[in-house]
């Protein structure tokens, strides 16, 4: 696996594809910079070496057209700001325009190139384009993991024009690394959480990481078509009537493989789906009608913690509970704390997938597990067991 760690960047040109897709707020200000931040490290190698890098990244969703609020040009500063260097606009990224700045960069400085996507060649990886985004440096790094899903032009078909200098970037290789730790190499025992609110949002997941987990712990809204797919009631809390057979299944394939399965005993119930909603703690498989499961109780959180202290290696994806909502959030939490408490006991911990990633970042738990995924989409097709179009074209 090449990585920038095997290249000088002495007097080169690195052309780097970073994932700057962040959000904006009304006056077009970054309101979360963590994307911004973990490119760093890659860019400053290049400069310290003595070459120069060339940004490329989307924002948005335009379509292939071109869209001012999702110019790259609003996060011009702030990431000046974040790099420590004062980077370089141009309003294109392929073509005349683009080539003059690329070319006319000196060692040590930065270029960002506008949208990506402001060509709807982009996301139809067309090689045409791909190769004008080639001409613009002499070695090509992909550190956007959060694309790394997806066959375009500038995650994918580009690395095809260099085919000796490619490499994955620090951010990237470590999200391969981490990923490959949790699947492949950690020290048992291996705990899944697996929370949100489907089940068949995680059915590719589950099924794939059941060779490779002790215990697999299944919070969250997909909790009670488990329940009632075993015979319990649930009253009006979300369930996939459809998909209580597959969940059977799940456990049945989880017992042949010695996987222990860590369902709730009991929930914060309310009586309506509402942060004021009335509450009451009741066995999982006794939800009244007209009340609705909306977080782990007391004595689910003591086994979720038991299970989770004792564990070496720790996969968590999605929240046990309505965390958005004040007071369904203690559930989450207490898994966060559990996480934490096992990290600084030696533990390795992945948290990704979107909404354990806003709950960790919500809650302060960022600097307290191992490695936080800044890939929502990418993580999931990773963990499905699925290779990676942009980490492919960088090992082939």
């Amino acid at each position: 696996m090449k990585t920038i760690e095997d290249f000088n960047f002495e007097n080169k040109k690195a052309l780097i594809r970073v994932d700057f897709n962040v959000p904006l707020d009304g006056d077009l200000n970054v309101t979360d910079e963590s994307r911004i931040v973990g490119a760093k490290p890659s860019i400053l190698k290049v400069l310290e070496d003595g070459g120069s890098a060339i940004l490329m990244s989307h924002l948005g969703r335009p379509k292939g057209q071109v869209k001012e609020d999702m110019s790259l040009k609003h996060i011009v500063n702030k990431v000046s700001e974040i790099i420590g260097v004062q980077v370089k606009f141009v309003d294109d990224c392929v073509g005349e325009k683009a080539e003059a700045a690329a070319s006319s960069l000196e060692n040590g400085e930065i270029l960002l190139l506008e949208n990506l996507r402001f060509y709807a060649e982009e996301e139809n990886g067309d090689k045409a384009f791909a190769e004008k985004l080639s001409r613009l440096g002499d070695i090509y790094i992909n550190d956007a993991f959060g694309t790394a899903h997806r066959a375009h032009a500038s995650t994918t078909i580009v690395a095809d024009f260099f085919p000796e200098n490619k490499c994955f970037g620090y951010l990237l290789a470590k999200e391969i690394n981490a990923i490959k730790t949790v699947m492949e190499t950690g020290e048992k025992p291996v705990t899944a959480i697996l929370g949100g609110a489907k089940v068949s949002s995680k059915i590719t997941i589950i099924e794939n990481i059941l060779d490779k987990v002790d215990n697999l712990i299944i919070g969250g809204g997909m909790t009670y078509t488990f329940i009632k797919a075993q015979g319990g009631k649930v009253g009006d809390s979300i369930c996939e009537d459809d998909k209580m057979e597959l969940a059977l299944e799940i456990l049945q394939k989880a017992k042949e493989k010695n996987v222990s399965v860590h369902l709730p005993v009991d929930v914060i119930a309310a009586d309506d789906f509402s942060n004021d909603a009335n509450t009451q703690v009741v066995d999982v498989d006794k939800i009244p009608d007209g009340w609705q499961g909306l977080d782990a109780g007391p004595r689910t959180l003591d086994s979720f913690k038991e299970v989770i202290s004792t564990s070496k290696t720790i996969l968590w994806n999605g929240p046990v509970g309505v965390f958005e909502m004040e007071s369904f959030a203690d559930g989450t939490k207490a898994v966060g704390n559990a996480i934490d408490y096992a990290t600084k006991g030696g533990a390795f911990s992945l948290v990704g997938g979107g909404d354990s990633v806003a709950a960790v970042k919500q809650f302060g738990f960022e600097n307290k597990v191992s490695y936080v995924s800044t890939g929502g989409g990418a993580m999931l097709e990773s963990l499905e067991g699925r290779v990676l179009p942009g980490i492919a074209a960088i090992l082939s």
